[in-house]
């Protein structure tokens, strides 16, 4: 099972509902209470039981307030497509290179791994897979209204090399860039 949230920022806390902090604090009641008691044989066991028991229902409500909060959720989803949109039209990846999670995390003061579990709810993308279909979106604009040549629109995109621009292209869309432009003409 995968613990992701431990790579979480502090902002980003587990938010739980009156029933959600009632379970969480009855499993530490039970743990407590067995530290308490003299070690058995059973100890270690109990104990171990108690803590994956415990890690399952944190993993619980991590998933379900990704669902639940979605109003949040969906401001978040705007501010990432304001912060890429204006990345793209402000020249920043010819000298930054391709936009990367860890740079839209820190521009929304978020973790990668917490942006990256947020996009993956609503829109099944890890921040990875997202970032990559805004750049096909942006060269595929670019392929079809402009005359630059695809080593230019790689070069406007933050691609330090052409090669790498098709390959992702080709990957994403089955279909070189070159291949697609002449699909306009």
């Amino acid at each position: 099972m995968q613990y992701g949230y431990f790579s979480y920022l502090v902002n980003e806390a587990l938010h739980l509902s009156d029933i959600e902090k009632q379970t969480i604090l009855s499993i530490y009641n039970i743990m407590e209470q067995e530290l308490n008691n003299p070690v058995d044989e059973f100890s270690q066991e109990v104990m171990i039981a108690q803590i994956e028991l415990l890690l399952s229902y944190v993993n619980r409500f991590y998933k379900r307030q990704f669902i639940t909060r979605k109003a949040v959720n969906n401001d978040i989803l705007l501010k990432i497509e304001t912060i890429l949109d204006d990345y793209f039209n402000s020249g920043q990846p010819l000298r930054q290179g391709v936009p990367t999670v860890h740079f839209i995390s820190e521009k929304l003061n978020i973790s990668p791994g917490y942006l990256s579990d947020l996009l993956r709810s609503p829109i099944g993308q890890n921040g990875r897979q997202y970032i990559h279909k805004k750049l096909i979106e942006k060269a595929k604009e670019k392929l079809s209204t402009t005359q630059s040549t695809v080593s230019q629109i790689a070069y406007e995109l933050g691609f330090e090399h052409s090669q790498s621009f098709n390959k992702l292209f080709k990957t994403k869309t089955n279909l070189s860039p070159l291949e697609f432009r002449a699909s306009f003409n």
